[in-house]
């Protein structure tokens, strides 16, 4: 079991140098990763019913892989269908060259209910089908995935093409940055995209907690699903009791028995102050 440490790219982390100090004191207090939320314009304002001040999380991300050397970076998740995937796939190259290959590359349909379907697609003429933004993301993957390799590439789909490009460099990881699919646990096709990948990075119905038996549901499903046997990843992310240190270990110890290779920490934002989040990164992972 691995132990990472997740924000939001908007509040008071808007500012990349309080998100890159962050992820240093993360380093420093033996976590093992360190991701960050991406979204564009967070449908729910402050309680002065002003927006909520956003940073660009790439641009962030560029700054938590300088400032740190050891722990994995990423987002978790991007949602793919409202970018263009050879920009992407810049990007994605660059921060794994500047990390010295730490990136993990979280993704999904973004969206999930009709406020972030409207305030990061519709209100920019982007679908707000999921089905559309599925069939998009499942482009944008191969699209990516195959700049990554650094070769001559073609591709021609519903939704994008691409004619006789060749992106250098390759990406520094190989055979290509670990790339993880969200969705919401038990639903299918999510977890069937995430199985011809790298990683699964699952939901519970209403933000609910995984059991182990749900773990081992999950484990059981991609066993049937892959046909790989590469190393496969399952990443779950809560709040555990910083108070009860023994308790949190126990409930995570349990997830890691049942198939889990990640644990990721997160204080909900409009619950907890950045103040917050720094006591707990200083806590350390629920080992």
């Amino acid at each position: 079991m691995q132990f990472a440490f997740n924000i939001p790219n908007f509040g008071p982390y808007h500012d990349p140098r309080l998100v890159a100090d962050l992820a240093h004191e993360a380093e420093e207090s033996g976590w093992d990763g360190f991701f960050i939320w991406d979204h564009i314009q967070w449908p729910f304002p402050e309680a002065n019913g002003d927006p909520q001040s956003h940073a660009d999380p790439w641009i962030t991300l560029a700054l938590v892989a300088d400032r740190t050397s050891r722990i994995k970076i990423g987002p978790m998740v991007t949602p793919l269908p409202r970018r263009h995937p050879w920009k992407v796939a810049r990007e994605t190259v660059t921060l794994d060259h500047l990390s010295n290959g730490r990136l993990i590359f979280g993704v999904g349909i973004g969206g999930g209910s009709a406020n972030f379907d409207a305030a990061e697609f519709g209100n920019f003429d982007l679908p707000t089908d999921p089905k559309v933004r599925a069939a998009m993301l499942d482009e944008e993957l191969d699209i990516i995935s195959g700049l990554w390799r650094g070769e001559q590439f073609s591709y021609h789909g519903n939704h994008y093409h691409v004619s006789d490009t060749r992106f250098m460099p390759a990406s520094l990881q190989q055979p290509r940055i670990p790339i993880w699919v969200a969705g919401t646990w038990p639903l299918k096709n999510p977890a069937r995209r995430a199985a011809r990948w790298d990683g699964y990075a699952p939901l519970a119905p209403n933000f609910g907690e995984f059991t182990p038996q749900a773990v081992r549901e999950m484990v059981e499903f991609f066993k049937q699903e892959r046909s790989s046997d590469a190393p496969f990843d399952i990443y779950l992310g809560g709040s555990t009791l910083a108070d009860d240190p023994i308790k949190a270990a126990s409930y995570v110890a349990a997830l890691a028995e049942a198939g889990a290779t990640w644990w990721s920490e997160g204080l909900l934002p409009w619950e907890s102050s950045a103040d917050d989040v720094r006591q707990r990164i200083h806590q350390g992972p629920p080992r």
